[in-house]
């Protein structure tokens, strides 16, 4: 593959994380209310934490499949992390009372889950590294 191909597909990755943010912090207030759900009881429904806590880390194992550099394999989490800030956070018209993130407890347990996540990729992207180079990086406590 080449140089080209590969900063072609981490594009794609990247704007599908900030398509992702962008769809979870929509659908994310979702409940059983009647509106675009049944009526059942009014409860929330929040499916979004577990499609984030799901698709983040993937997207960064496709990123890492691209290259060997943790920035590469880091950026579809990083763009997803700025993307739910600008869209859950600073939302355009947005006021003290509509603030997705600060609602509840869904908003705080889906970037817990979608950050957690892919961090755990990301260290999982780096100890997969430090294992096929093993003269560059020393281990701690060893002078």
């Amino acid at each position: 593959m080449t140089g080209s191909t590969r900063v072609l597909l981490l594009l794609l990755l990247c704007v599908e994380a900030a398509m992702l943010a962008v769809l979870e912090t929509m659908f994310l207030p979702l409940r059983f209310d009647g509106t675009l759900l049944p009526e059942l009881g009014d409860f929330p429904f929040p499916v979004m934490i577990a499609v984030a806590a799901v698709t983040t880390p993937v997207l960064v194992s496709w990123a890492a499949s691209l290259s060997e550099r943790v920035l590469t394999a880091a950026s579809p989490l990083i763009v997803w992390f700025l993307t739910l800030m600008v869209f859950g956070y600073l939302e355009p018209g947005a006021t003290r009372e509509t603030i997705v993130l600060l609602q509840d407890w869904r908003g705080l347990l889906m970037f817990a889950g979608g950050m957690l996540t892919g961090a755990v990729a990301v260290g999982a992207v780096m100890a997969r590294n430090a294992a096929n180079r093993p003269g560059l990086y020393e281990t701690a406590g060893t002078q």
